[in-house]
C-alpha cells in the first residue's frame, strides 16, 4: 500500500517539476499567440479600412479579411505549438487536419455550409451592404454579411438573422439592385367615361409630380373590364428606389391622380350589384328566351323588366282583391 502511494507521489512529483519546466515556453507559446491574434485583428482592420469607401470592392475586403485573420492565427498557433512542443512538426498537424477533417466535417455541417455559402455571397456579391432586399416573407436593409449568417434590419426596426446557405440557395429579390425602380396602380373608371380622357388626365398628374422620372416616361394601359369598372394602370419611374422613397412617391402620385380625376368629373366607382326579379310563376318561366335573370338568348321579342315597386303595388292589389272575394263570402254565408 506505501509502496503504491509512493509511486503515485513520484508520478505527481515528475507531472509538476515537467510543467516547471515547461511553464517558461508556455508562457513564451501563450505571448507570441497573442501577438499573432494582435496582427490578425490588425491586418483584418485594416483591410476593411482600405475598402470601406469602395462599394464594389467592399465584400472582397471583407473576404481578405478575414481569411487574412484565419491565415494569420493558423500560423501563430502552429508558431505557439512547436515552442511548447519543440519535436512538433508541420507533418503532424496536417496528418492531425487528415484525420480528424472527416469527422469535424459530419460535426459541423450546417457550420461549414454556412460558411462556404458566406465566403460565396461576398465573393459574388448578388446583394451588399446597405441593399434592400425580399426573402421569403422577410424585407429589410441588409446590415452586415458574415461568413455565418446575414443579418436585415427590417423596416419596422427590426433585426433578422438569415443563414448564408439559406440565402445562397433560394431566390432573393434586391429591390436597390438599380438606380432606377418602377411602380404601378390600378386606377378604376366608370363605363360611362371616356377612356382617352382619363388616360390624359392620369399622365398629366404623373408629370406633375415631384420625383416622377420624365426617362423612362410615365404611362397609362388599359388592364381590365372588371364588374363595376374601367381599370387603368398607371406606371411610373422613380431615383432612387429605396422603402422610403417608394412610399412618398406612391403616396403624392395616387393623391394627385385621384384629386385630377375628381375635379374632371371622371368617375371612381364603387363596386356595386344590380338583383334582377324574376316571376316563376308567369307563362314564360323555362322559356330561355323570355327569362328576366340575365341577358335573354336569341333576337326573339326581349320582355321588359319590372321594377320593384310594381311587383309590390300588385301583390297589394291581389291581397286587396282576395280580402274582398272573402268578405263577401263571409256575409253571404252570414245570411
Amino acid at each position: 500500500m506505501n509502496a503504491d502511494i509512493s509511486a503515485v507521489l513520484k508520478q505527481i512529483q515528475g507531472m509538476i517539476n515537467g510543467f516547471i519546466v515547461l511553464l517558461p515556453n508556455l508562457v513564451l507559446a501563450l505571448i507570441v499567440f497573442a501577438i499573432f491574434f494582435y496582427i490578425a485583428r490588425t491586418i483584418k482592420k485594416v483591410v476593411k479600412r482600405l475598402t470601406r469607401n469602395r462599394r464594389q470592392a467592399r465584400n472582397l475586403g471583407m473576404v481578405l479579411g478575414r481569411l487574412a485573420q484565419g491565415t494569420t492565427i493558423l500560423v501563430g498557433l502552429f508558431v505557439a505549438l512547436s515552442i511548447v512542443i519543440p519535436s512538433f512538426k508541420a507533418s503532424d498537424l496536417i496528418q492531425l487536419l487528415g484525420i480528424s477533417g472527416v469527422a469535424i466535417g459530419f460535426a459541423f455541417r450546417d457550420i461549414l455550409q454556412n460558411f462556404l455559402a458566406g465566403i460565396l455571397i461576398l465573393l459574388t456579391e448578388p446583394f451588399q451592404i446597405d441593399d434592400q432586399i425580399v426573402f421569403k416573407t422577410f424585407e429589410g436593409t441588409v446590415e452586415n454579411i458574415q461568413t455565418r449568417a446575414t443579418t436585415i434590419k427590417t423596416y419596422d426596426g427590426r433585426r433578422i438573422v438569415i443563414p448564408n446557405s439559406e440565402l445562397f440557395t433560394n431566390s432573393v429579390t434586391v429591390n436597390t439592385a438599380f438606380d432606377n425602380r418602377r411602380f404601378q396602380y390600378d386606377i378604376g373608371i366608370g363605363y360611362g367615361d371616356d377612356i382617352d380622357r382619363a388616360k390624359q388626365l392620369i399622365m398629366e398628374a404623373m408629370h406633375s409630380v415631384s420625383g416622377v422620372l420624365k426617362d423612362p416616361a410615365p404611362d397609362a394601359l388599359v388592364m381590365d373590364l372588371a364588374g363595376s369598372s374601367v381599370n387603368i394602370r398607371a406606371r411610373w419611374w422613380i431615383n432612387p428606389s429605396r422603402r422610403a422613397d417608394e412610399l412618398i412617391s406612391r403616396d403624392r402620385v395616387l393623391y394627385t391622380v385621384k384629386k385630377k380625376l375628381l375635379e374632371n368629373g371622371i368617375d371612381l366607382p364603387f363596386p356595386t350589384q344590380q338583383i334582377l326579379f324574376h316571376d316563376q310563376t308567369e307563362d314564360s318561366d323555362g322559356n330561355r328566351a323570355r327569362q328576366r335573370e340575365g341577358w335573354p338568348a336569341g333576337s326573339g321579342e326581349v320582355p321588359k323588366s319590372r321594377r320593384i315597386s310594381d311587383s309590390i303595388r300588385h301583390f297589394a292589389e291581389l291581397r286587396t282583391q282576395q280580402n274582398g272575394k272573402l268578405d263577401s263570402q263571409t256575409a253571404n254565408d252570414e245570411k
